[in-house]
């Protein structure tokens, strides 16, 4: 699929990612690949994050990669030059949200309350991040944030807090695209390089979001 979010709602799942190093970088990506999920959220919460993006780029470019954390315009302007094919970030910034259109790039900015989605909306903003869900609530807050803003067509990736236990009460609300699961490649897993676990955890997640979705159609 050329379009990343098309491809991030056809799996249900996006990996959140902080990895330290960018010798890390291909062995992740076969992990993932090995598992069945052909898509990752990188965060710029670590300063690899930009050669990270870069290496699986060249290396393994069949792996749609995304950048997250993206809390200004020079780390923007970093996952973009970097390759990143879509970004994310934790809130709600309208200068993020300008460059980011300005530069093409499909970006998802954070909300956890209706005044933030109010103000993300009317930048048109249709694609938001509900961060951190956990703590804002669960599936039931989001299902009550969304309501009043149906009629335009806002969409959400929920991430903080969701489990592969609960992609199914994500997946339930139709205004979800996908959930980000920072369980699934963990950043002591790939310190340790334990790969075969973040395979293994890639697989039940592709597992777990397919049957919410089949269930949801």
């Amino acid at each position: 699929m050329d379009n990343p979010i098309d491809l991030i709602a056809s799996l249900g799942v996006v990996p959140v990612i902080a990895i330290e190093k960018a010798s890390d970088a291909v062995p992740l990506a076969d992990a993932l690949l090995e598992g069945g999920l052909p898509v990752a959220e990188i965060t710029f919460r670590t300063a690899a994050a930009a050669d990270v993006l870069a290496a699986i780029r060249d290396a393994r470019p069949e792996l749609c990669i995304g950048a997250g954390t993206i809390l200004d315009k020079d780390n923007l302007k970093r996952a973009v030059d970097s390759g990143a094919r879509f970004g994310l970030a934790p809130g709600y910034d309208p200068d993020i949200v300008d460059a980011a259109k300005a530069s093409g790039l499909p970006f998802c900015p954070g909300i956890m309350t209706p005044t933030d989605l109010t103000q993300a909306t009317a930048r048109g903003v249709r694609l938001a991040k509900f961060f951190p869900a956990g703590v804002a609530g669960g599936p039931k807050a989001l299902s009550g944030i969304a309501a009043p803003f149906a009629h335009l067509g806002v969409r959400f990736i929920p991430t903080g807090g969701v489990t592969e236990g609960t992609i199914g009460e994500w997946l339930a609300i139709k205004q979800v695209v996908a959930v980000g699961g920072t369980w699934i490649a963990k950043t002591e897993d790939i310190r340790e390089g334990r790969f075969a676990e973040i395979a293994k955890n890639a697989a039940g997640a592709v597992k777990a979001a397919r049957e919410a979705l089949e269930k949801r159609a």
